[in-house]
């Protein structure tokens, strides 16, 4: 890529700079541009994940990978909250393939099926490891088939004074090489990911404010560990109640030829179980609770 009117910054803090290879060479609608294009690809992933993903409590859960870098239950979910490790590790998995394909270009060895081949290889590569969600896939694909066209309204109506540019490889469209296809494809899980990481930055500071949302939050993931850590009980199959022995579980008795309802299970035919009573860290002597529970269970 060669910009006709170029912004040329030959040296700069950190990045440092010569004549011969400046510190950044730019043009007038480049950060609009790409800050828009950032917008609405991050966007389309927070909308789209909420539209079709049911995104895990918490991010501080890990285990090994079933695929590079991603939990193995519920995968769709987990890539809806990424860590910062694996944020900064998808851009820069973006950055090497970008610069990548500039190298095998400037070689002059490779043709261009070669590295768009090369490049698409990394594009899946970069998906599988760093998203393999629907809705990345979704996005992704977008950004792949409208970057190009986006590319081609601009070197068609920018002329030179105006900012204008071109490939000096006008490659398979008469625009540019079809390498860049899978480069832009690569470019929704470095942007998309980073936009689920501020998404949910900004979501759980809103939790950690508002006490209500926290203490509902901390409360269902204590009921989730206690259900995972305790055994299963074979007397009522971990539904908490059995049939009362009182009645036989029929709800009621018969005595002098009349039918009386059961005081012990109010005629319901259940009683709490006692067997895995103890699992659940409940008072045994707290009659209002049992009845509490007991009233929550269906018959």
């Amino acid at each position: 890529l060669q910009y006709d009117d170029p912004i040329v910054f030959i040296t700069l803090p950190f990045l440092g700079g010569t004549v011969a290879h400046p510190a950044l060479t730019t043009a007038w609608w480049v950060p609009e541009l790409f800050g828009l294009a950032g917008f609405i690809i991050g966007w389309l992933y927070i909308a789209l994940d909420a539209a079709m993903l049911t995104p895990p409590p918490s991010s501080s859960s890990s285990s090994s990978s079933s695929s590079l870098l991603l939990p193995p239950e519920n995968t769709a979910s987990a890539a809806t909250r990424p860590s910062p490790p694996r944020i900064l590790l998808g851009i820069s998995f973006f950055t090497f393939q970008y610069y990548l394909s500039g190298l095998l270009y400037s070689q002059g060895s490779y043709d261009r099926s070669f590295i768009c081949v090369i490049m698409s290889i990394l594009a899946g590569l970069g998906y599988g490891a760093f998203d393999a969600s629907v809705s990345g896939f979704i996005t992704s694909s977008a950004t792949a088939l409208g970057g190009p066209l986006i590319e081609v309204g601009l070197i068609s109506t920018l002329n030179t004074g105006e900012g204008g540019y071109h490939y000096t490889d006008l490659g398979e469209t008469g625009f540019f090489p079809l390498w860049i296809v899978p480069v832009y494809f690569l470019g929704g899980p470095a942007v998309g990911n980073l936009a689920r990481g501020i998404w949910n930055a900004l979501d759980d500071d809103d939790n950690n404010n508002d006490p209500s949302k926290s203490t509902s939050f901390t409360n269902n993931n204590n009921q989730q560990q206690q259900r995972k850590e305790r055994k299963h009980c074979t007397e009522c199959n971990d539904s908490r109640a059995v049939g009362c022995p009182n009645c036989d579980a029929q709800g009621y008795y018969i005595t002098y030829n009349q039918r009386v309802k059961c005081n012990c299970c109010k005629g319901r035919g259940l009683v709490i179980c006692r067997s895995c009573f103890a699992e659940y860290g409940d008072d045994p002597n707290d009659l209002e609770n049992i009845r509490d529970i007991m009233s929550k269970l269906p018959d």
